[in-house]
């Protein structure tokens, strides 16, 4: 495992900004790391680059860990911080050449040239970061993270400042990184961790509060499922009297019917019984995936305790 988070507490005076957390990520893994503001995720990131020393518990990175072997992992690491802090006076290819020289990257040209093109700094490479809109600036800080080619990347808030063509293409760049490399990834915009991760950590009051695909997410939360039922003909008025498993119905249109229910085997079940004894015909069934923001709402405005571990038991 390139992460590995174990027991993990960071506490101010009285206050556990990080409380006990457990979470690990394998090479090849992009994993979504969320929370609302005042979560624990940044404190977590910084235990995890080196800049915060936790109070108890382990982080490693690529088996070593933090707390003993600082500088050896922070040499595995890429980390794009949120405040993404530059030294604007320098010139694009300038500020490059400097980290790609503190971490002895044995061609330093070849290097500064990919990583330009790999993060689309092309057009902006001769002038001084502080010429730079925020978001080449946010490009300038993810080209610092990746130029010495880390085996691990960090990245707190990636997608800040750019516009939506350039998310895309960030997007598609550390979807790239994600197929060699361990990456863990946090956004506060839930669509860019749909589009990118393909497992999501979600923290809440400094607990852990969910870890898992975000198609178990999808499928397995303690909220309402939602069906949608598409009859040959409108169903008899009476239809879904009696369906304890209904919790909500909602007709749509052209005989489609939305169904929510905590029980959704059980009322696929009942509905097709009573299809049948009505001899309506189902011309189409389906679930409804519940929307990362649905669940991350679920999730983060309720106790934590409540719900640790529950996409993996549902």
């Amino acid at each position: 495992m390139s992460i590995e988070v174990k027991n993990l507490f960071k506490v101010y005076g009285e206050q556990k900004a990080v409380n006990n957390i457990s979470f690990s990520v394998n090479k090849g893994e992009i994993v979504g790391f969320l929370g609302p503001n005042g979560a624990g995720k940044s404190t977590t990131m910084k235990i995890l680059t080196g800049y915060l020393q936790q109070t108890s518990g382990e982080a490693l990175v690529c088996g070593m860990n933090i707390a003993t072997h600082s500088l050896d992992t922070r040499k595995k690491i890429g980390y794009l911080p949120e405040s993404n802090p530059l030294y604007y006076d320098m010139y694009v290819k300038e500020y490059l050449g400097f980290i790609a020289d503190v971490h002895k990257v044995a061609d330093k040209h070849k290097a500064i040239n990919r990583t330009i093109d790999l993060v689309g700094l092309g057009p902006e490479r001769t002038k001084k970061i502080g010429q730079l809109s925020k978001g080449y600036k946010q490009r300038v800080g993810l080209g610092a993270a990746l130029i010495y080619e880390p085996e691990v990347l960090i990245l707190d808030e990636p997608t800040t400042g750019l516009d939506p063509n350039q998310i895309i293409e960030i997007r598609e760049v550390i979807r790239r990184q994600g197929q060699d490399k361990t990456v863990l990834f946090s956004s506060h915009i839930l669509q860019e961790v749909e589009a990118v991760c393909n497992r999501v950590v979600i923290i809440n009051k400094g607990e852990l509060v969910a870890d898992d695909t975000l198609t178990n997410l999808q499928s397995g939360n303690n909220a309402a499922h939602h069906i949608i039922i598409e009859f040959s003909a409108p169903a008899p008025q009476d239809f879904f009297a009696g369906i304890a498993e209904i919790a909500a119905l909602q007709f749509l249109e052209n005989n489609q019917y939305k169904l929510s229910t905590i029980s959704p085997e059980q009322l696929r079940r009942h509905v097709i019984e009573r299809a049948l004894q009505h001899n309506l015909n189902i011309t189409g069934i389906r679930s409804e995936s519940q929307s990362l923001e649905h669940i991350f709402k679920t999730l983060t405005k309720t106790t934590p305790r409540d719900f640790t571990g529950l996409s993996k038991e549902e």
